[in-house]
């Protein structure tokens, strides 16, 4: 999947402006979202950038006096394994009981899980917010014995954890090729036999048995549209772990999930994104 590389210069440039615009931009699809000195850069899919939406939101932005300009650059499909190594990129810790890494780093901390991953696309690497943040819920879960659907799985990090803490089996489902084999691929590399890669959307989920656990790190609206194809395959006590939002998003998407038969458990933030919990009645 090749994705765009929008760059926007904020004027003025500070945090609230970033902020504000990087809410606005993950509305329609943007995934991911880099500062930089004159503002931030934003990453979004090739078959979901749409210019005239994104001229749209930045003229409608919710700020007075602020001007934002921005360039567009359609990014080669390349290994981004290379370009990780070439950028430093760093293991991750979460707290003291899991790290995340891949095959080129040296000296990497001790943990309870110790996962390695290839990462041959953008994104998924569980350094966003998002991710983290549902890797520090499976790691206070209970997944032993419970059979598991990682939706909008990505590199598989969060499925890869989640089998390590005896959840079996596992469904773990992308609409990207790429993420399917890079799955695969990272799935291998840990010794992992009881989890199921499939290319697909929500709508390949009718008609399945029903899951203990239910995970979806997407995005808001993505969300809002297939949240009832999730609750569709949860049977009464099963739990939901949606992340890939921001706080001011979780009323709307309270308000989609109680219509659902969704009970609100609790949410969780990080610099603004929110993981929330909720289980079928």
């Amino acid at each position: 999947m090749r994705y765009f590389e929008v760059t926007f210069k904020t004027t003025p440039c500070t945090e609230t402006v970033n902020d504000v615009l990087s809410a606005c931009l993950g509305e329609i699809g943007f995934e991911s979202f880099i500062e930089n000195t004159d503002g931030i850069k934003g990453y979004i899919q090739q078959p979901i950038y749409n210019e005239s939406t994104l001229k749209e939101v930045i003229e409608n932005i919710p700020l007075e006096n602020v001007s934002i300009s921005y360039k567009a650059e359609l990014m080669e499909d390349k290994d981004w394994n290379e370009e990780w190594e070439k950028n430093f990129f760093q293991p991750i810790v979460i707290g003291n009981r899991c790290v995340i890494h891949s095959t080129f780093h040296k000296d990497v901390p001790e943990a309870e899980y110790d996962i390695l991953i290839n990462p041959q696309m953008a994104f998924g690497t569980g350094h966003h917010e998002t991710t983290s943040l549902i890797l520090e819920e499976l790691l206070d879960a209970e997944l032993q014995n419970k059979s598991l659907l990682d939706m909008g799985c990505g590199t598989s990090i969060l499925a890869i954890l989640a089998a390590m803490r005896g959840a079996k089996p596992i469904t773990a489902i992308d609409i990207d090729t790429w993420c399917v084999e890079n799955s695969k691929e990272n799935i291998l590399l840990n010794n992992i036999e009881n989890i199921s890669v499939e290319l697909g959307d929500a709508t390949s989920l009718e008609g399945r048995e029903s899951f203990d656990i239910v995970i979806a790190n997407i995005n808001r609206n993505i969300l809002l549209n297939d949240m009832s194809f999730y609750t569709a395959c949860m049977h009464k006590g099963s739990e939901i772990f949606m992340s890939g939002f921001y706080v001011s998003d979780i009323d709307i998407l309270k308000e989609k999930a109680e219509s659902l038969g969704l009970n609100f458990m609790y949410y969780k933030e990080k610099n603004n994104w929110a993981v929330v919990k909720f289980i079928k009645s």
